[in-house]
């Protein structure tokens, strides 16, 4: 697909920062193509980057009608692949990139009926009725789709334990000569097998392919993993009047997946959990469900489908991380909070008690929402920013659309399971101004006390975001880079092996030049937050949410490629 070499006249932006072209891409490469590298990318990042992304956010039918999203959530998907070459001898470190549409049969079979899932769509729909279409079409899909027609692309994992290249029940562990598998995730229990090089859909599973009572709809896009064994921790709702939670581990040395915990509670729909060394941690915040879920089928969608409830305490569940057969205590606790929102977790560790001997106190860290007005913030008319509604929305909106960094503790936690209901609490606040979304760490400090975190941020330059920032979580303090008219995306940290420090490696960023209509993947410090390098794209990549980092040097397992 031929570039884009639009560029756009910041003036008729808001704030002379334009995002437009990130929300509506035309663009893919199927073929790696070589990059421009401006500066010096380190040796030590040799591997590959793995973007989750947005494609068409419009196209005609043959209906004579034009099919809009309306919702961030709602672009179809797109992969993107930047392949770090290692230096050769007097070389300097090379990049290509590769792209490719993942929903390509879901657009057809669009642009041939005019409609999708009984939905008739126009230039104009009602937005409700689009809202979390990756999980809609999964909750309302009637036969098995093939691989190209499922709009699954939020998370990605290599190499997921218990399942082979296409979705298949595997046993054992990944065979390294047999080279990686890849998969996309949402928020549901559908994920989509992609050949790791020419990203083409090869398979799709259901968490029903890793054991038969994973029969619920709901799940986390972001399923954890331990970054010593290489285990996968995830949880599935099953829906109903009281909702049933089945927490569950796949054990990446025997493809085993062992249900460690079930019980009832509300259901909500719940992006992320928590993962400490000897714990899954599920905190059920106040995005609930109404009637039990029914609401979903009422509504169809999964927006309206939710309430807002801070009469409710947010609930925590902590299970233990091994399962009956290794010892495990099933459910051990659980603590209530104050009602939020979140999507992101950032990590969670585990340290003794700072009241009672013997015990341990489990720290968490998440991006949290005063409530969940989010959630209409990503209408693309409040993002884009040439939108007359964004300038209007963006003139009248409140604080609670933006998270804050805040840092929980749930205390004097018993290896020995209580049915007693203990009280978590709040340990430390940002300020809005100083807060971070897509958040990460550096891997090797995953379910471990870690100092920094990096994320993308919102300042009130632009209708979306406007930088990126790390965060010390000791000193509460902030280092920020930011461009005027460049958008970029979640960062992911890539360890030097050779530091000591926590801080020691770059962050990699898919960068869009609003104003040149380009897109590139931005190299920064992560100590200073200065750029040491760029690789230029001949075109502009969507804004997608997460990425997945593989070194070159080591096998894809633990750290490397880690469940964030």
């Amino acid at each position: 697909m031929a570039a884009s070499t639009e560029k756009a006249n910041p003036r008729s932006h808001y704030k002379d920062w334009p995002n437009t072209l990130g929300f509506d891409v035309h663009y893919e490469e199927r073929e790696p193509v070589e990059l421009r590298v401006e500066g010096t990318i380190p040796a030590y990042t040799a591997g590959t980057l793995f973007r989750t992304g947005l494609g068409p956010r419009s196209f005609q039918t043959s209906t004579a009608s034009k099919f809009t999203v309306n919702h961030w959530f709602d672009n179809f998907s797109q992969i993107h692949r930047f392949q770090i070459h290692a230096p050769h001898g007097d070389a300097l470190v090379r990049v290509t990139y590769n792209s490719r549409l993942t929903s390509d049969g879901l657009i057809e079979r669009i642009k041939k009926a005019g409609k999708l899932d009984g939905f008739t769509f126009a230039a104009k729909y009602d937005p409700c009725k689009s809202f979390f279409r990756k999980v809609q079409s999964v909750f309302h899909s009637s036969a098995e789709p093939k691989p190209n027609e499922v709009n699954v692309g939020v998370t990605m994992s290599a190499n997921f334990p218990g399942l082979s290249r296409i979705g298949e029940k595997m046993d054992g562990p990944h065979d390294p000569t047999r080279g990686i598998t890849l998969c996309n995730k949402t928020d549901a229990t559908m994920m989509q097998m992609i050949d790791p090089e020419t990203l083409e859909p090869v398979g799709v599973a259901r968490q029903t392919t890793l054991h038969p009572e994973l029969q619920g709809l709901g799940s986390g896009a972001h399923a954890k993993s331990d970054p010593s064994t290489g285990d996968v921790f995830n949880y599935n709702l099953d829906f109903g009047r009281s909702g049933t939670y089945r927490v569950f581990r796949v054990s990446a040395s025997a493809g085993k997946t062992s249900i460690l915990a079930k019980f009832h509670h509300t259901p909500a729909y719940l992006h992320s959990i928590f993962l400490t060394e000897n714990y899954v941690v599920l905190c059920v915040w106040n995005s609930f469900y109404k009637a039990g879920g029914a609401s979903i089928l009422w509504h169809r969608n999964l927006l309206d489908a939710m309430t807002w409830d801070n009469t409710t305490p947010a609930t925590w569940f902590v299970v233990d991380k091994r399962p009956a057969e290794e010892g495990g205590k099933g459910l051990v606790a659980r603590y209530v909070s104050d009602a939020f929102y979140a999507f992101h977790t950032i990590n969670a560790y585990e340290e003794p008690s700072r009241t009672t001997e013997g015990t341990v106190d489990i720290v968490g860290d998440v991006a949290a929402y005063d409530n969940m007005d989010v959630l209409e913030r990503f209408y693309l008319d409040n993002l884009v920013s040439d939108s007359p509604q964004a300038r209007t929305y963006l003139d009248s909106f409140g604080p609670t659309i933006r998270p804050s960094y805040r840092r929980y503790r749930l205390p004097s936690l018993s290896s020995a399971p209580t049915a007693t209901t203990r009280q978590a609490n709040i340990e430390y606040t940002s300020g809005k101004e100083d807060a971070f979304e897509l958040p990460t760490i550096n891997p090797q400090m995953v379910t471990k006390k870690h100092r920094y975190m990096y994320g993308i941020c919102d300042t009130g330059k632009s209708t979306f975001v406007d930088g990126l920032v790390k965060y010390d979580a000791w000193m509460h303090s902030i280092l920020r880079w930011s461009r005027h008219g460049h958008t970029a995306g979640e960062p992911i940290f890539v360890p030097d092996p050779e530091a000591a420090e926590e801080d020691g490696g770059v962050l990699l960023s898919v960068v869009l030049d609003g104003i040149g209509g380009k897109s590139y993947l931005l190299v920064l410090d992560a100590k200073t937050m200065e750029e040491v390098g760029q690789a230029h794209v001949d075109g502009a990549i969507g804004f997608g949410f997460h990425g997945l980092f593989l070194g070159g040097k080591e096998p894809v397992g633990g750290m490397n490629g880690i469940h964030l």
